[in-house]
């Protein structure tokens, strides 16, 4: 069940920044603007062990795909250049390809956790889960950055 907060409770704000149309200043109840998807996870810690949760909250790839990404409608293949950096306010980051979130690619059902065990993380900040990674080290909790970039350098 989830308890309304009040004015003076504080809530965690994640900005959603980069080559996006609409960059955002989200919080979880933002979040919960979208589709909410739950998924039972289980993953190695490595300072705790095997940790197992139950995760809800909206698709990653539908909130970046809302904000409006630069993809370049001319060049079929532009998204598959995207990079999504995500920041906690610990310090930890993770970093994804947009390939990997892209249900016409590898789809993986990366999730912005609003709740972990029915427990809200408005004041904590959302929690990057992806249910398929044994290793718990992407899964970022207390989120404040996400960033999505298609114009890093080049290789070549």
């Amino acid at each position: 069940m989830r308890q309304s907060l009040t004015a003076a409770d504080p809530v965690a704000e994640l900005a959603l920044t980069g080559d996006v149309a609409r960059p955002a200043r989200l919080t979880v109840p933002d979040l919960l603007d979208w589709p909410q998807h739950t998924a039972r996870v289980s993953f190695e810690c490595a300072t705790s062990g095997v940790q197992e949760h139950s995760f809800a909250g909206p698709l990653l790839h539908n909130v970046l795909h809302d904000a409006g990404p630069g993809f370049d409608p001319a060049r079929r293949k532009d998204r598959l250049r995207f990079l999504i950096a995500v920041t906690g306010a610990d310090g930890h980051h993770a970093l994804l390809s947009w390939a990997e979130i892209d249900p016409d690619f590898g789809r993986a059902p990366v999730l912005l956790a609003v709740t972990i065990d029915d427990t809200p993380l408005d004041r904590a900040g959302p929690q990057l889960v992806l249910p398929q990674d044994s290793c718990g080290a992407r899964h970022i909790s207390g989120i404040n950055a996400i960033r999505v970039d298609g114009r890093y350098a080049s290789w070549a």
